[in-house]
This record gives C-alpha cells, sequence and structure tokens, in this order.
C-alpha cells in the first residue's frame, strides 16, 4: 500500500510537471506569434525612464507622513568602463554567474523553476538572468502568470539577439534599485560609501551585489546586517569559486571593515519602524512594488512614536556614563489588537559611533527574569495558585549529585543562587514572581515541565526559543534568545485577559489607483484562560508584594492605576528588560550593548525602570485609564500549601516544613497528597534544603510551635 502511494505520488507529480509543460507550450505558442511583432524599445531609453511614483508611508491616523519612499530618486547614469570590475564581477557571480555564456534564459533553470511549481503549486520567480531581470524591471509588469512568465523568457531572447551583453549589463546596472530613493550602482556607491562606483574596493562592491536580491531587507540600515555582512561572504566565496578573485583577495576582502554612510537625517520619522514596514512590503510584493505608487497606513502613534525617541534617547546617554549601557530600545503595543504604536530600535538612528541604524527592538538577546511570569502562567493552569508557598533555601537541582551539595554550582552540578547570594525561606508564588526570585522559579518550572514550558512560551509569540533540551532549569532564568518586539506583544496577551494577538505594524495598503490591496485583519489566538492571564496581572500589579525589593514609589509604580511589570537582567549584565502593561498598552524597554558587552554589573530596576517609567507615564497620560479583572479567588478547598499555608504539621505530627512535592503531586496540585513522596527524583533535594533551612533558624519555633512569621525571611536586594 505505501508503495502504491509513493508511486501514485510520483505519478500526481509527473501528471503536474506535464500539465505546466503543455499549458506553457499551448499558451506560449499564441505568445512566440505576439512577440515575434512586437518591438523592443530602445535600450537606452530604459535609463532615462522618469520614476515619478513614490511609497508613501503614514503614520495611524493617515496624515503624518513617515516617509515618502521614492522622493528625490537618485539616479546617475554611467558607462560600463566607469563601473569597477570588482563590481562588474561581484554582481554577475551572485546574480548570473553565465551571463557571457547563455543567451537571455539558462534553461536549466527554467527547468528547475518548472519542477518546483509543480511541486508548490505556485508561480516561481527565481532563477531569473540578469537579461531576464532586465525585461522583468523594465518592460513587464510584476504580476505573476505563466502568460507572463513565457513572456519575460522570449523578450530576453529577443533582446540578445539586438543588444550586446555589455549594453545589456550596463542597463542593469543603472537601473537596478539598491534601496530606499537609490538606483544605479553609480548613485549606490555615493550614497553609502562617498564615491564613484569605479573606485569601489571588492568588499563594498560584494556589499552591493548582495543587496540586490532585497535591498529593503538587506539594507545596512535595517535590522538584517548580520544576513547582509553573510550574503557579502557569499558573494565573495561566488567570485573566488569561479576565479574572478585569488586566495589573497579573497582572505582580504573577508576581513575588510567597512563603513557606510550614515542615512539621511531630514526626511524620515521612526525610521527603524519604517525600515521594519518597508522590508514587510518588499517581502509581500516585491522590491519594484515600492517605486510603483504605494500608500500605506501603518499603525504607529507619531506622537508617542516621537516622545519614546526623546526619552530613549535622553536615558540611554544617562545609562553610558552611569552603566556603560550605550544602547537601548523601546516598543509599544495596543493589547487588544496588537498592534504597534511605538518601535524605537535604537537611541539615535543616526548615530554612528553606536551603530544607530542597528534595530535592537529586532534582536535577539537574552531575556533574563522576564520569562518567569510564562512558568508561573502554566503552574496556574495546572492548579497552582498565586498564593502557593514554595522555598527560597539553597537546593542541588542536580540528581548527578548529593543533595548536601547546596553550594556546588560545577557542572554536573546545579545549585544556582539568587542575585545577591540571599535566600528568603518560604514565599508565595506572588511575592517569588514579583520579588524576581530564582530558586523558587527554578522549582516551579520543574513543576510544569521544560517542554510543556517552551511549547507555552512559543505560543506567546516567543518563536525565536530553540530545543528544550538545549536550556534545562535555566530556561526559567532567561536561558534562550527572544526579541523585544515578541517579548512585549507577548506580555499584551496577559494584558488582554489570555487573547494574543500578532504584532502588526500594517492598517491599510493601496496601490497607485486606489486599490485596496490589504487590510488589517487581527491574528488573535487564546494562549491562556482568562482567570490565569488575570491572576498573573495581579501577581505583577501588587506593589506590596515587590517589597523589601522595590519601595511603593519605585519606579515600577503609578498609584492610582493598574500596570502590570516585570524586570529581567542577565547574570552577566548584557542585557536589562523592564515590560510592563495596562489593558489599554502594553511597553517593553531594553537596555545594553549593541556589541553584547557587558554592563556595569546592577539590575534593571536601575538600569531601564527609570526610562521605562518616563515612557509608560506619557502612554498613561494618553490612553483610557483601564483595570485588570478580579483575580481568582483562593478557595479553602485547596491544599494548605496552596493557600499559603505551610505550617501544617506533616503525615507524623511533625512541626518540620516540607516542600510542594511532600504535600501535592505536582501533575495534580489540588488532588490528595502523593503516597510516597519519595518517588519523585527531586523530592529529597528540596527536603534537604527546607530541612537545613529550618535547622538554621530555631528562633523562628518555640516549645514546638511555629511562630506567625512573615513568609519573606531576610530583607536583602535581589535581582529583579
Amino acid at each position: 500500500m505505501n508503495v502504491w502511494r509513493h508511486a501514485r505520488g510520483r505519478h500526481t507529480l509527473f501528471a503536474s510537471v506535464l500539465a505546466l509543460l503543455g499549458l506553457g507550450l499551448l499558451v506560449g505558442g499564441g505568445v512566440l506569434l505576439a512577440v515575434a511583432v512586437t518591438p523592443v524599445p530602445d535600450i537606452s531609453s530604459f535609463s532615462s525612464r522618469q520614476i515619478n511614483q513614490s511609497t508613501k508611508i503614514y503614520d495611524r491616523t493617515g496624515q503624518v507622513l513617515l516617509y515618502d519612499y521614492n522622493r528625490d530618486a537618485k539616479r546617475n547614469i554611467v558607462p560600463l568602463s566607469a563601473i569597477s570590475p570588482n563590481t562588474i564581477n561581484a554582481t554577475i557571480a551572485i546574480e548570473d554567474s553565465s551571463f557571457y555564456e547563455h543567451g537571455g534564459i539558462r534553461l536549466t533553470s527554467i527547468i528547475r523553476a518548472i519542477f518546483a511549481d509543480a511541486l508548490s503549486g505556485g508561480l516561481s520567480q527565481g532563477g531569473s538572468t540578469i537579461t531576464q531581470q532586465v525585461v522583468k524591471n523594465e518592460l513587464l509588469t510584476s504580476q505573476k502568470s505563466i502568460v507572463r512568465k513565457i513572456n519575460e523568457w522570449m523578450l530576453a531572447i529577443k533582446l540578445e539577439q539586438i543588444y550586446s551583453k555589455d549594453q545589456i549589463l550596463e542597463t542593469y546596472l543603472n537601473n537596478i534599485p539598491y534601496g530606499g530613493t537609490l538606483y544605479g550602482i553609480e548613485a549606490a556607491a555615493e550614497s553609502y560609501f562617498g564615491k564613484p562606483a569605479k573606485d569601489l574596493s571588492l568588499a563594498e562592491a560584494a556589499y552591493l551585489a548582495a543587496m540586490i536580491q532585497a535591498p529593503s531587507y538587506y539594507s545596512p540600515y535595517g535590522a538584517h546586517q548580520d544576513e547582509l555582512a553573510a550574503r557579502k561572504d557569499l558573494v565573495l566565496e561566488r567570485m573566488h569559486t569561479l576565479g574572478f578573485i585569488d586566495d589573497a583577495a579573497y582572505a582580504a576582502a573577508k576581513a575588510e571593515k567597512v563603513s557606510f554612510a550614515p542615512a539621511g537625517q531630514n526626511s524620515i520619522i521612526a525610521p527603524h519602524f519604517v525600515f521594519y514596514i518597508l522590508n514587510q512590503l518588499e517581502n509581500e510584493y516585491g522590491s519594484q512594488a515600492l517605486i510603483s505608487g504605494l500608500k500605506v497606513i501603518t499603525t504607529l502613534d507619531a506622537d508617542l512614536e516621537v516622545k519614546a525617541e526623546s526619552i530613549v534617547h535622553a536615558y540611554a546617554l544617562d545609562n553610558e556614563k552611569k552603566f556603560k549601557a550605550s544602547n537601548a530600545s523601546l516598543v509599544a503595543i495596543d493589547p487588544p489588537t496588537g498592534q504597534i504604536l511605538a518601535m524605537v530600535g535604537s537611541r539615535n538612528f543616526f548615530d554612528t559611533a553606536i551603530d544607530g541604524q542597528y534595530n535592537a527592538a529586532l534582536a535577539s538577546r537574552q531575556p533574563g527574569s522576564t520569562m518567569k511570569p510564562f512558568i508561573y502562567s502554566l503552574a496556574l493552569m495546572r492548579g497552582y495558585t498565586r498564593d502557593t508557598v514554595v522555598f527560597d533555601v539553597p537546593t542541588q537541582f542536580s540528581t548527578a549529585c548529593k543533595p548536601s551539595d547546596t553550594e556546588n554550582n560545577v557542572a554536573p552540578c546545579y545549585a544556582p543562587l539568587n542575585f545577591d547570594g540571599a535566600f528568603r525561606g518560604p514565599m508565595t508564588f506572588e511575592t517569588a514572581l514579583a520579588q524576581s526570585i530564582n530558586i523558587p522559579a527554578i522549582k516551579v518550572l520543574y513543576l510544569v515541565g521544560i517542554q510543556d514550558a517552551v511549547n507555552l512560551a512559543k505560543s506567546f509569540g516567543l518563536t525565536t526559543l530553540g530545543d528544550p533540551n538545549q536550556y534545562g532549569l535555566t530556561l526559567v532564568l532567561g536561558g534562550g534568545e527572544v526579541r523585544l518586539l515578541d517579548l512585549t506583544g507577548a506580555y499584551a496577551a496577559f494584558a488582554n485577559d489570555g487573547v494574543k494577538n500578532t504584532p502588526t505594524g500594517i492598517l491599510e495598503v493601496d496601490d497607485a489607483n486606489g486599490k485596496v490591496l490589504e487590510q488589517f485583519a487581527p491574528q488573535s489566538s487564546t494562549v491562556l484562560p482568562a482567570r490565569v492571564a488575570r491572576d498573573i496581572s495581579a501577581m505583577l500589579s501588587d506593589a506590596s508584594a515587590r517589597l523589601p525589593e522595590y519601595p511603593l514609589d519605585s519606579p515600577l509604580s503609578f498609584p492610582g492605576y493598574d500596570v502590570a511589570v516585570k524586570t529581567g537582567t542577565t547574570n552577566d549584565t548584557r542585557d536589562a528588560w523592564v515590560i510592563g502593561y495596562t489593558p489599554s498598552i502594553a511597553l517593553g524597554v531594553w537596555a545594553g550593548n549593541n556589541d553584547n558587552t557587558p554592563m556595569v554589573k546592577s539590575i534593571a530596576g536601575f538600569i531601564a525602570a527609570p526610562m521605562w517609567h518616563a515612557a509608560m507615564a506619557y502612554a498613561l497620560s494618553k490612553y483610557p485609564k483601564t483595570y485588570f479583572g478580579e483575580p481568582s479567588p483562593i478557595l479553602s478547598s485547596v491544599p494548605p500549601m496552596l493557600q499559603g499555608n505551610w505550617r501544617v504539621p506533616d503525615k507524623q505530627g511533625s512541626i518540620m516544613p516540607h516542600s510542594l512535592l511532600y504535600w501535592t503531586d505536582k501533575n495534580n496540585p489540588q488532588g490528595p497528597a502523593p503516597a510516597d513522596p519519595s518517588t519523585d527524583p527531586q523530592f529529597q533535594y528540596w527536603e534537604y534544603g527546607i530541612a537545613a533551612w529550618y535547622a538554621s533558624h530555631p528562633y523562628l519555633f518555640s516549645g514546638g510551635v511555629m511562630l506567625p512569621v512573615p513568609l519573606s525571611m531576610e530583607t536583602a536586594t535581589t535581582t529583579p
């Protein structure tokens, strides 16, 4: 049966290929006749063609123009002799290595494209020769159809019969878009490197050739500079393989440090966001669509954006002096829709000293303790409560080591510390999360399971997280990597009663004739029950639960407002985060260095919280004052440890406190206690830590009676 199905699949594929070829031949017969009598335009007219339709990008009101993509288009026509051989060879190497051998098309590429189309059910636009690209860009529309593709092939053949290879290549290099308002190699060389095309170095030429495929995506001012550098290296590798450069030139060009001139400052608002949108448009409609007169209404709140840019700039400069944190980023999102209201990628887009064009809002960084709410969410879904007690005591978590090895954190042992090295004894989930204490969070992650925790976090939109096996219990301390945009969008789901909306930046796209090509439609999914989302919001908005780590008047608090907030700092202080929200807005900030060098050892509460507070205060003044729903009641029917009561005699009548693993089945915490808790591999490790803590705090007990002590034993500052 399996063999028959496999054979049937091959026959289906073969039939699809035959059908596509047959249709191509049928349509092509008529097209051939039409093409034969259709004159090819004068190739010299291509360069003089006036491009006068620009893509305009507006804020959410449709009134504030953020960027006019094609206004003041730059194009300087030069002969092929005025273009360096490096540039010519780099372009040929990556775009069409057999350019001087083929007759306009490559049959192997066409056959490969036909098979790819048969498999995918689409129409491939890949594998085009330089001649085909000239035809496609200058003579035809970008509409994908079999007729248009056959027309492209035939016109490419005819063009090569009339014009020389050098004429075609010269036309190509003088007309190809290089991003923004730049057309042709001369304008690109002058704008990016301040020199004519004839003087480009090998590495500079490779960079420009690398951009041709997707100039907005590979923009040196956008969020994909690493991918641009990798593609530049691919260009050099191709040049080396094809014999255009020798070993020495190849090695020197790969090592060469190339600097791009700063982008123009006078004609763009919200530049990081604009390039984010341009990249989306290019991916969806192709680079040629960007010069076709699109009108784009974005989700951006221009007023909030301008204020946010000012705040980020001021606080980042201050952080550079105090904490050696040269950069910062900010994202604001509307929770009910996922619409991006502000995106600040750096303290200054035009500051070359810090590589300001790099968009840190789209960079993958370790999130620190901002991962903890997702882990606690899963525990609440399983039946634990926000008042559940967990012990913050020295604990060895590795079963490869002894339970008594509570100070051994050398692999394979794992006995992590809190930021300050202090331990606080019994804490509720709420106080442990609010104060961002590590040991309780690691225990909660064990209770819910690493695989399920990663799956839940990914459902929130944190798709950059990798395989759970690569993290272990460090996941809850920020062992993965996430983007500020995604993390802020994930917290927006807490604000929206557990409904996640995929972050989006576009409300509407119209073509030059006013036809609507795209309109905003929410992409919603429920990732948490509403009751759990409200419990998390209650835990993160309780200023008293943050005591003594933060005073009631800290930058995390807004008296009279429901504002939930979580901080995060990586162990080596390379990243500092604050993500907060109300039902009306989610706002996240990041502080650090683009090159991932560490800051002065401190906590996000000092590094990033003042900046976040200033931005959130302005947002609260703009958006409706809203309140979170009521959290779940703590029922008297649940086990005492889930009610916040750890002072309960055990099964033998002893007053010694026990861990959750003694009192509850971790997979059914509101059910009966496990008959034999010692079967859990972590049980003896957690029990040892609690017993040692019990022995070292005799003043908490008198005459065999537990005294009513607060759940936080020590008052020391730890990492938020």
